[in-house]
C-alpha cells in the first residue's frame, strides 16, 4: 500500500472528507433544482415548437439557436453581470440562484428539443385511437403523448442530465461552492492536484451512478409491464 501513497495520499484526502461531502451535496442540490426547472421550461419550449403557431414557435426557435451558438461560460457571465442590470429585482438574488438561472437558461432548450422529438415519436395511430374513444386534446396529451414520449426520451435525457451535472463545475468561477470548489480548496491548501481532482472525479462518478439507478427506476415505472417483459 505504500506505493499507492506516492500517487494518491488518501490520508490527506480523509482530512478533507467533510469539505468534499459539502461540495458533493451542493452539486446534487444545484443539479437537482436545475434539472427540475429545465424539464419544466423544456416542456413548455417543446409544446411551443409543436404548436404550429408562429407567435410561439419563432421566439422559441431564436432562443434555442442563441443558446446553441454561445458557450455556457459566456452565458453564466452574462447572467451574473448583466441580468441584475436588465432586471434590477435580481440584485437581491445571491450567486447560487444566479448560477441556477444560468444553468436552466442553457439546459432547457436541449431538454425541450429532446422532449419534442420524443413527443413526435408517439405513433399517430395511438393518437387517432385516443380521439376515437372521445379523449380531449388535454387528455390525449396527458395520458397518451406525454407518458410515451417521455419513456422514449429517457436515454437522451439521461445524457443531457450528465452534461448538466458536469456543467455545475463552471459555477465555481462565480464563487459558488460545489464539488470542484472543494477540490480547489484542498489543492490551494496542500498543493496536491492529483489527490484533489481525482477525488472530485470520483464524486462526479458517484453522482452519475446514482443517476443511472434513478433513471432506470423511473423508466421502469413509466413503461409498466412492457419493461419487465423486455
Amino acid at each position: 500500500m505504500t506505493w499507492l501513497l506516492d500517487y494518491y495520499n488518501w490520508r490527506v484526502v480523509y482530512q478533507y472528507l467533510e469539505t468534499f461531502g459539502q461540495g458533493l451535496l451542493a452539486t446534487l442540490y444545484i443539479s437537482g433544482i436545475s434539472l427540475v426547472l429545465s424539464l419544466l421550461v423544456g416542456m413548455f419550449l417543446a409544446l411551443a415548437r409543436l404548436s404550429g403557431r408562429p407567435v410561439l414557435e419563432r421566439p422559441v426557435s431564436a432562443y434555442i439557436q442563441f443558446i446553441r451558438a454561445t458557450p455556457l461560460l459566456v452565458q453564466i457571465y452574462l447572467v451574473y453581470y448583466t441580468l441584475p442590470i436588465i432586471a434590477p429585482f435580481t440584485l437581491r438574488w445571491d450567486e447560487l440562484w444566479l448560477g441556477i438561472f444560468a444553468l436552466v437558461l442553457h439546459t432547457a432548450p436541449y431538454m425541450g428539443e429532446i422532449l419534442r422529438v420524443g413527443f413526435e415519436s408517439v405513433p399517430q395511430g395511438q393518437i387517432e385511437g385516443a380521439k376515437a374513444v372521445g379523449m380531449t386534446a388535454t387528455q390525449r396529451l396527458r395520458y397518451v403523448i406525454l407518458p410515451q414520449g417521455f419513456v422514449n426520451t429517457v436515454p437522451p435525457l439521461l445524457g443531457q442530465t450528465a452534461i448538466l451535472i458536469k456543467d455545475t463545475s463552471l459555477l465555481s468561477l462565480i464563487t459558488i461552492f460545489e464539488l470542484l470548489s472543494a477540490g480547489m480548496v484542498m489543492n490551494n491548501e496542500r498543493i496536491m492536484p492529483t489527490e484533489s481532482f481525482v477525488t472530485v472525479a470520483a464524486g462526479y462518478l458517484l453522482i452519475y451512478a446514482l443517476m443511472l439507478m434513478l433513471s432506470r427506476h423511473i423508466r421502469k415505472r413509466l413503461a409498466g409491464p412492457a419493461w419487465s417483459a423486455g
